[in-house]
């Protein structure tokens, strides 16, 4: 019995994540798919993990006020339920590439970062915040000194393919991005189909971006989740 209410839970969930017809469908980006992958399966195996040091004589750089993340906000939204907001709220997610044990580590770099921007702050500094537990709020040391925030260890990143406050369309990317809940796990409410990522920006051209696609297009033919 247990068996059978845990699935009509999730159809449940499935048909609450789009119904069809949904005027904003787009603030996810992606339509519910039946072959939406399950909560419960391994995650996809990363590529070998990054040096976690910073790399040598690497000093943590001062960063602007609108650089950092300086509060870290529960926020429930439509169809997706818990997640945890910057302070211009936008959504957080986590890459199951990264590593929590035994210590934090992060495996977004180069282009990969240039879509998933770290949520980073000043060293000494700590952000706001509302709804999430303060204890579960750390940080680690990326290769450049700068320091990423962390919930539970799981490193946090934006998505550039969110144009706005609120939209979660970075959900389910690659099979390995997810919506981090204030706890520090993944938001699986909605789980929409596998979808690829916007391309990464051209160097020192940030408004490429806009002309990447959102999440689950298929402009370009490769695959940029990394």
């Amino acid at each position: 019995m247990k068996v059978v209410g845990a699935s009509i839970a999730a159809a449940f969930a499935l048909t609450g994540c789009a119904p069809a017809g949904l005027d904003n469908a787009s603030d996810y980006g992606a339509e519910p798919a039946a072959n939406a992958v399950d909560a419960t399966a391994t995650p996809t195996p990363g590529a070998e993990p990054e040096d976690d040091a910073a790399e040598d004589g690497a000093e943590a750089p001062e960063l602007s006020a609108d650089e950092v993340t300086d509060e870290l906000n529960a926020v429930k939204v439509k169809r997706m339920g818990e997640t945890v907001q910057n302070q211009d709220g936008f959504v957080l997610y986590r890459f199951d590439d990264d590593k929590v044990k035994p210590k934090a580590v992060s495996n977004c770099y180069d282009d990969c970062a240039k879509v998933w921007p770290p949520a980073v702050i000043n060293a000494g500094e700590k952000p706001k915040v509302d709804g999430v537990d303060a204890k579960l709020v750390g940080t680690v040391e990326r290769k450049d000194g700068t320091l990423q925030l962390t919930i539970d260890n799981w490193p946090v990143y934006t998505y550039i393919g969110d144009k706005k406050a609120g939209q979660w369309k970075g959900q389910n990317v690659g099979k390995k991005w997810f919506v981090i809940t204030p706890e520090g796990t993944k938001n699986l409410t909605c789980l929409p189909a596998p979808s690829k990522a916007v391309a990464p920006p051209a160097d020192e051209e940030e408004g490429a971006a806009e002309s990447g696609g959102d999440a689950g297009g298929d402009e370009s033919g490769s695959d940029y989740s990394y």
